[in-house]
């Protein structure tokens, strides 16, 4: 017998083999364009990571240098997974990657975890017990079923206030994605609710049974779903799993519980995972964000390492030494110290106000001698806590003929006539769609709610379908839905690309458009963009995933140019402002009450994420910081109230800012 001689090959221990590294053989010289610090995350291979970046520190440069990295050693770009907050994050670092090295880049799994969740389930529906044709419902579908189990079960009473639609989504919501019980919620935040919290209760199970009886997942449920999937690491999930050699996480202070728990779940065949984030800007707890995900992350995993960001290249030492100050003082993180090399710079200001007006008519004279000295009013912006902090600073910017575009929280605009088009595509997706149908039938005249009841009834029990040719079909009488059958039987079956759909639908709900909207004419302009964006689609599931995921239309209805001027002031709320910088940075109403909210006063957490409020405003700021508040405020029932400045700023030494006064002597002097 002849005995062959087997060599045995060492593999690296998560079963994959391990490229060998020659540094000179990259096309990137990784440790001349990068600091020490960002050099050592991006070399960094197998294991668990979390990057500290610091606000200004480079943390897309250096996922971007990660995954040019790993590709030139030789990994698989499909093979890296890089989860991120929006579409448009994503798609900069994959084009940025792919500017730095080449296009494999564009190959690795990017996106949004919602998007990233929906193209996994689809692919693995029956795994995840789906039906591949599932139909996602943006928020005011959502709302609107909510609303028909609300009305329709009798829940709401004449005697006795009831929640509306708005708030049963919310706590629903907020309740999956925190894994908080919907009755603390409600104790929390609605304690007038509680004498209705069983019936609250019932419309959330039977919402749930709606969704999985029709075929409908909204925002919540494309998470929920995911992490069931990977959670029973079925053979299907073990298999997927497999795939993913590389999990990276931006923005990780902003996830929730749910995203913690899908990020933790994804690791369980390959535990490589390197997550980028700033504990000292996690502001989103009121949409469910966990501060508490970055801080334990070393408990999650095993032998994590810490590596952090503290070299800024966006302010000057003046400001990066005052945000540093507020930090300090923060009960819990992560120790850093933000430093630069950029020379030059002059202090902050914090500016006392004697009254509310007084505070506006300074930034307004500011603005303008900023702008005379050559700075773009794109490269100015100013910062408040709350959205009603700015109004009387809009009426002296109109006066001086100061034109600004304000931002303010999240807003996904979705215009009645973009929905009613959707509608329609959406039956020709997912025949059992019963909240578009719901939409659609009620275009018609002579239809009310409880035709189109009687009609959805016909359909679930396939009286009525799509399925066939509406001629052949006896229970077919209603000669006004004729031609409405008839256009979704064609698009159903039809192979046609979704811009030709798409204009079908068109042809058919221009009538009604026209009929239904008094300003048809303006509107008429979102629906040729939205004409132009489907041509960029092969697939209608994809375009009516995209629009549902991340709604892609600025409606022309709802944004109004306040003059033709081509550049803009920005007035935001620091929630909105988060990720951006400007030249000169104004935050305005530092007022205890306002700025730590009062509200916050109530807890420790929510009195330390205004904290970081605070550390994210000023460090918006590349080269001028102004800080103000009123000393005297106005109040209705109380009248004119002395102020404190906000306790963040009267924290810091004298030698970190210099103060000012404002009253009608020294505006007259300006």
């Amino acid at each position: 017998m002849i005995h062959k001689k087997y060599t045995l090959k060492r593999i690296g221990a998560t079963g994959f083999d391990k490229p060998q590294i020659d540094e000179a053989r990259f096309v990137i010289n990784y440790r001349e364009e990068l600091n020490p610090a960002q050099f050592e995350a991006v070399s960094s291979i197998e294991g668990a990571y979390l990057i500290i970046a610091g606000a200004g520190t480079g943390k897309t440069r250096t996922l971007v240098y990660r995954v040019a990295r790993l590709i030139e050693m030789g990994y698989d770009p499909k093979s890296i997974l890089l989860l991120t907050f929006t579409r448009k994050a994503s798609n900069e670092m994959m084009n940025r990657a792919s500017i730095l090295l080449d296009n494999r880049c564009s190959k690795i799994t990017g996106g949004t975890f919602h998007s990233f969740a929906n193209v996994t389930l689809r692919r693995h529906a029956q795994a995840a017990g789906l039906e591949s044709s599932f139909t996602i419902m943006d928020q005011g579908d959502t709302e609107d079923v909510i609303n028909l189990i609300r009305t329709q079960a009798g829940f709401v009473s004449k005697e006795k206030r009831f929640p509306n639609k708005q708030t049963l989504n919310k706590v629903f919501s907020l309740s999956v994605n925190t894994g908080r019980r919907v009755e603390v919620l409600i104790e929390e935040s609605y304690p007038h609710f509680m004498e209705q919290l069983d019936k609250i209760l019932d419309i959330q199970k039977i919402f749930v049974d709606y969704k999985r009886k029709n075929n409908l997942l909204d925002y919540d449920d494309l998470l929920v779903y995911l992490r069931k999937f990977l959670v029973e690491l079925t053979p299907a999930a073990k298999s997927f799993l497999s795939t993913i050699k590389f999990v990276m996480v931006d923005e990780y202070q902003d996830t929730n519980h749910l995203q913690a728990e899908i990020v933790k779940a994804l690791t369980k065949v390959n535990n490589n995972v390197m997550v980028v984030g700033d504990d000292s800007q996690s502001i989103y707890s009121f949409r469910g964000a966990d501060f508490k995900n970055i801080i334990e992350f070393p408990k999650l995993f095993e032998n994590v390492k810490i590596i952090k960001l503290e070299e800024n290249y966006r302010s000057t030492q003046d400001i990066l030494d005052f945000a540093n100050q507020i930090n300090k003082a923060a009960v819990e993180k992560y120790t850093k110290t933000l430093f630069t090399r950029k020379t030059g710079g002059v202090l902050p200001n914090i500016i006392a106000a004697t009254t509310e007006n007084f505070q506006s008519k300074f930034v307004v004279d500011k603005i303008l001698e900023l702008h005379e000295e050559g700075i773009a009013l794109r490269d100015i912006a100013v910062l408040f806590r709350s959205s009603f902090h700015s109004f009387d600073l809009e009426i002296d910017l109109a006066k001086a003929n100061i034109p600004f575009q304000k931002f303010g929280g999240m807003k996904f605009i979705e215009t009645a006539h973009i929905k009613d088009v959707l509608a329609f595509l959406r039956i020709a997706a997912n025949p059992k769609d019963v909240v578009s149908w719901y939409r659609v039938l009620l275009l018609h005249e002579g239809i009310g709610p409880k035709t189109a009841q009687r009609i959805m009834d016909e359909l679930s029990t396939a009286k009525l379908t799509i399925k066939a040719n509406p001629d052949s079909q006896p229970a077919f009488k209603n000669e006004k839905l004729h031609g409405l059958f008839n256009l979704l039987y064609d698009i159903h079956k039809s192979k046609a690309l979704p811009s030709e759909k798409l204009q079908q639908v068109m042809e058919y709900y221009y009538p009604i458009f026209k009929t239904s909207y008094d300003d048809y004419n303006k509107r008429n302009k979102d629906l040729e963009i939205f004409q132009n964006i489907s041509e960029n689609y092969k697939s209608l599931d994809v375009l009516l995933a995209d629009m549902a995921i991340e709604p892609i239309i600025d409606s022309v209805v709802d944004i109004e140019a306040p003059t033709k001027e081509t550049e803009f002031l920005t007035l935001s709320t620091i929630h909105s402002a988060k990720g951006l910088e400007w030249h000169s940075v104004f935050v305005i109403h530092a007022v205890d009450g306002y700025f730590p909210s009062s509200r916050s006063a109530e807890t420790t957490e929510l009195l330390e994420e205004e904290r970081r409020l605070m550390y994210v405003s000023v460090t918006r700021a590349k080269q001028n910081l102004f800080i103000t508040f009123p000393m005297n405020l106005f109040d209705r029932q109380a009248g004119v109230t002395l102020s404190k400045p906000s306790r963040f700023i009267s924290e810091l030494n004298s030698d970190l800012a210099e103060g000012f006064l404002i009253d009608e002597s020294s505006l007259n002097e300006l």
